[in-house]
């Protein structure tokens, strides 16, 4: 699988909330990077079993339901491809409605996710998930800085 079939694939799952195969996508040693993470927020969940962790509970926070948009470049390394996208859903929690457009720059070898770069703003989503302090709850409980 190319990294831009892994990428629609990851995406695929993310709708479908199937945590435990988004997150087995990545190497054992996989990474996922947050470089915009605001202070509270993991930097960098480290292994495919903090991945998995982390993720676990995503769909009680984010109830994607529809990729908007997606475009997915394969960049001049075979193995990177970057994926603009933009996902709508609901917040468990409120019922508010979510969208919101993420960057990801993804580097797949073997076949698996060995990093994957998060370009999505806390802060964005603060707003609709009641606020940063929620959203550092929300998110960094299973994950390591």
């Amino acid at each position: 699988m190319t990294a831009a079939e892994l990428v629609r694939h990851a995406l695929k799952l993310l709708v479908a909330k199937d945590m435990a195969a988004f997150a087995g996508l990545w190497a054992e040693d996989g990474v996922i990077e947050f470089p915009f993470a605001a202070p509270g927020y993991p930097s960098r969940v480290e292994g495919r079993a903090a991945i998995q962790e982390y993720m676990r509970d995503y769909p009680d926070i984010l109830d994607v339901r529809q990729i908007v948009q997606e475009t997915v470049h394969q960049s001049v390394d075979p193995e990177v491809a970057i994926v603009e996208f933009e996902v709508a859903g609901v917040v468990p929690r409120t019922g508010k409605p979510y969208r919101m457009r993420y960057v990801a720059v993804v580097t797949v070898r073997g076949g698996e996710i060995q990093l994957y770069r998060d370009y999505w703003s806390p802060l964005a989503a603060a707003d609709v998930l009641g606020g940063l302090e929620t959203v550092n709850q929300a998110f960094a409980g299973g994950a390591h800085e």
